[in-house]
């Protein structure tokens, strides 16, 4: 009776393999901004704030200003969205200077984006509801309906070992349409641009996602 020895290749794990578009405004406006970012997370590091802390207090500020957004006060609402979107890029900052940065905490940090972005666009919808607006409440449902989409192919996407960043409007992208047409109370606009835009990026980290399976022969492995 033989035992088969495991080769060299099924020992070593497989690597994510990265699919980025040529430019991608999420991170070009990190090494911007990286100055500013970590002089103001050392600032709140030395105040004894934790990284997590300020997860949580932007998505409990996201909250109440969905709230006001519901109650159609989207200046309000628009502006709290702006503040809470400083405590957002904080967090993460503060945890590659405190040495924190982990698996858990980038799992934490993409859970509370989608619990802050479907309650802001929840608060708009309700408030085309309640005024009974149709056209407005569908453009918002569509808006949410598609950055789901656009976070879950993703995710699934970085199941199979694969991590695509790509796309026209990609969270960063609908955090600078949604925060000034709050503030400007155009919610009807921004949820249509977002609406419009959230689903073209679907249908294009699906088309990144086949032309790589396929250009890798990846598309020929078993399923996870």
């Amino acid at each position: 009776m033989t035992t088969e020895t495991p080769s060299k290749t099924a020992l070593v794990p497989k690597r994510r393999r990265i699919v980025r578009a040529p430019f991608i405004l999420t991170d070009w406006a990190r090494r911007q901004f990286s100055g500013v970012l970590n002089f103001w997370a050392r600032l709140f590091l030395r105040l004894g704030l934790h990284p997590n802390t300020m997860t949580f207090i932007g998505v409990a500020g996201n909250f109440v200003a969905a709230w006001f957004l519901a109650q159609g006060d989207f200046r309000i609402g628009g502006l709290l969205v702006v503040a809470m979107g400083a405590f957002d890029a904080l967090d993460g900052a503060m945890a590659r200077l405190k040495g924190e940065s982990s698996r858990w905490g980038a799992f934490v940090d993409s859970v509370s984006d989608r619990y802050s972005e479907l309650a802001i666009i929840g608060g708009v919808l309700w408030h085309f509801v309640h005024r009974g607006d149709a056209l407005g409440a569908l453009l918002a449902y569509l808006a949410a309906f598609g950055a789901v989409l656009v976070s879950y192919i993703r995710a699934r996407a970085a199941s199979l070992g694969i991590d695509i960043k790509v796309g026209l409007l990609t969270r960063f992208e609908r955090y600078l349409v949604l925060a000034p047409t709050l503030v400007l109370g155009l919610p009807k606009i921004g949820m249509a641009i977002i609406a419009v835009g959230a689903h073209i990026t679907a249908l294009q980290r699906i088309a990144y996602m086949r032309a790589h399976v396929h250009q890798h022969g990846l598309h020929r492995e078993e399923p996870l």
